[in-house]
């Protein structure tokens, strides 16, 4: 059986109304992304951090998976579907899929601030200051910020490098590492590109653009490997 692997990003959770990095209405628009998702910007103001990460998740909570996500999930059901995604929603888990590979954390989950092997679940849309690990250190959440180590990264190379088909979706592969999984493919993968702007960014001659929406893409490059 052929393995497909796909690398999603932040394009397929807009569809259900999370708001992009890059778009217009940006999720991050007023904040700088220094202000929330480094490393100093903890050290510097906790709380503002916080805040700002339980926004996202009550938003996280709010929203459903979109037809992109549940076609994922039932394309998993007939075929070797593994998911490697920069996004921090658990929007595929709820669409049914279950190999899915986080590179960039979990925004349902919390980890000590101290020790990110100590990570818990979040129940309901806040983490709270005060709110301590095991070891007596405040949580924050289970996130990969600017300048920190993608735990999964290696893992998800090592995944990419197996792929007979290899779909990257919704992403503008500006944000390195991950990016860089488009070039563990190997030689004789098919290799595809669904975004609304695929014809616009510089990419291997021998990748194939698909200019469309997440889902609709999806259905394209489906349709195209059932011939």
């Amino acid at each position: 059986m052929r393995k497909i692997v796909v690398f999603t990003g932040a394009g397929v959770s807009a569809e259900s109304g999370i708001n992009t990095f890059r778009g217009s209405g940006g999720l991050w628009e007023g904040y700088r992304v220094t202000d929330v998702a480094t490393p100093e910007a903890w050290i510097k103001d906790p709380e503002m951090v916080q805040r700002f990460y339980n926004q996202r998740r009550k938003q996280c909570l709010e929203v459903q998976p979109n037809a992109a996500h549940r076609l994922l999930a039932a394309w998993a059901e007939v075929e070797d579907v593994h998911i490697i995604t920069q996004n921090i929603d658990d929007l595929h888990e709820r669409a049914g899929s279950r190999r899915v590979l986080h590179l960039h954390g979990e925004i349902r989950k919390a980890q000590s601030s101290k020790d990110a092997s100590l990570i818990y679940p979040v129940e309901g849309p806040d983490i709270l200051m005060g709110e301590l690990c095991e070891r007596g250190t405040q949580l924050r959440p289970h996130v990969v910020w600017f300048g920190e180590a993608v735990p999964n990264l290696q893992t998800a190379a090592q995944i990419t490098q197996q792929a007979d088909v290899f779909i990257v979706i919704g992403t503008s592969l500006q944000v390195y590492p991950a990016a860089n999984l488009l070039y563990e493919t190997k030689a004789a993968c098919q290799v595809f590109l669904i975004d609304p702007q695929a014809d616009e960014m510089s990419l291997p001659a021998a990748v194939q653009r698909i200019s469309q929406t997440a889902s609709e893409g999806l259905q394209i490059v489906r349709d195209k490997l059932a011939k």
